[in-house]
């Protein structure tokens, strides 16, 4: 018997009790002063404005913000206190954050306080951010009636309050596996600097005698695609790989997320482009964001699609290039969206070495792109690894017997 059967045989034998959240916490909505512009302030002592752009993925905390805003704004907006808990209500909606900090909320946020007396901070966070309570969401916003998470949803769910020494225990025990990722993570993100380092280095062509082009020299094609009208269900759920740019992550493309038809080929402008492209996406907050397709696909027309010739230029080559410039392509953006169009791509200077230089300088950068950001190897593999092992224990330790 483990130590949590014992326990559960001590304090609560019959069952756990459940109860909706909204009973035994403050849920709230966070408010955002308007203009917000009018609240925003460089003193150092003013009230941190904690915002989605604030959170890291795979974090659990909120431990600083990019702004604060002053007194006055902050009475406007709702403030938390260290150790309270926030939840995105829109978009990727559902995720939590335990605060480490003091601060006000913006009202893509809902918050969630006032429960110590019946639950463990951390044990609320792991019950958060397990499938029961995904399922549970996703059928509240699924439903129709509603679009984003509000606090009336929030306060209805169902959740086991177990004698706080049995959640403490499986803190402790779901804890070590989030350490043991948090430390992954922090190896992989000095190995990706690490990366970066020797990237930078090797594509530094500066006092040596090589040869300058565009990116439009050294291509046989620029092309983009197209996007089949999303009410016709005739165009979608077919064989045709399609791509959008939210996919286009400095990476390979195996596979996309959605497939169109041939009907929809015919008759909108998406097109086959041939695997091993440089894919570059020149729209919003994926611009600049650069990828490799390597099979033949078709792409939204968000994608400026590059296919390079081969006499001139390594593809791989052009990709490690045009992902290391990526901070200055974004910068050339236009418009509010900052958006690329295919005559700034095209017009994008690269240098070009020897075709026998380009192949060391891939074959260097390779070696530490599979490292870090491979998926059958490396750390992305092994944080995988633990992720998976969390979240089923999580999922184990969770599933509570309702009190007879």
């Amino acid at each position: 018997m483990s130590k949590i059967d014992r326990l559960i045989a001590k304090y609560c034998p019959n069952g756990v009790e459940f109860k909706a959240l909204g009973q035994i916490a403050t849920i709230q909505r966070g408010a955002s002063p308007r203009p917000i512009q009018d609240y925003i302030t460089n003193d150092e002592n003013a009230v941190p404005w904690i915002k989605i752009g604030d959170t890291k993925a795979g974090s659990k905390y909120v431990i600083n913000t990019a702004q604060k805003i002053t007194t006055e704004g902050a009475k406007k907006s709702r403030i938390l206190k260290k150790g309270d808990l926030i939840i995105s209500n829109s978009m990727s909606y559902g995720r939590p954050y335990i605060l480490g900090i003091a601060g006000a909320i913006h009202d893509g946020w809902a918050s969630i306080s006032n429960f110590e007396n019946n639950l463990n901070t951390d044990f609320l966070y792991h019950y958060l951010t397990s499938s029961f309570v995904k399922s549970y969401w996703d059928s509240k916003i699924n439903s129709g009636s509603v679009s984003n998470l509000n606090a009336d949803i929030i306060k209805t769910l169902e959740t086991p309050v177990p004698p706080l020494p049995i959640q403490e225990e499986i803190v402790k025990i779901l804890d070590s596996f989030t350490t043991l990722e948090a430390e992954l993570e922090a190896e992989l993100e000095a190995r990706t600097r690490q990366y970066e380092y020797y990237r930078n280095q090797l594509l530094s062509f500066e006092g040596k005698d090589v040869e300058w082009k565009t990116l439009g020299e050294v291509c046989l094609k620029v092309s983009s695609g197209g996007t089949p009208l999303s009410t016709n269900k005739q165009y979608y759920d077919g064989e045709i790989p399609w791509l959008r740019t939210q996919e286009v992550r400095f990476n390979d493309i195996l596979e996309t997320e959605i497939k169109i038809s041939e009907l929809a080929l015919k008759e909108s402008s998406a097109k086959w482009i041939p695997e091993n492209c440089v894919i570059i996406a020149i729209s919003g907050a994926t611009a600049a964001r650069s990828a490799i397709n390597k099979i033949p696909l078709t792409t939204n027309q968000h994608c400026c699609n590059l296919e390079i010739d081969p006499k001139i230029a390594l593809y791989r080559y052009v990709f490690h290039w045009v992902s290391c410039k990526y901070m200055q392509l974004q910068s050339l953006g236009q418009g509010a969206r900052n958006d690329l169009n295919s005559s700034i791509i095209k017009s994008f200077p690269i240098p070009i070495p020897t075709l026998e230089e380009q192949e060391r300088i891939v074959g260097i950068l390779d070696k530490f792109d599979s490292l870090v950001n491979g998926i059958s190897d490396g750390l992305p593999a092994e944080i995988q690894a633990r992720r998976q092992q969390y979240e089923y224990y999580r999922g184990q330790l969770l599933n509570f017997t309702p009190v007879s």
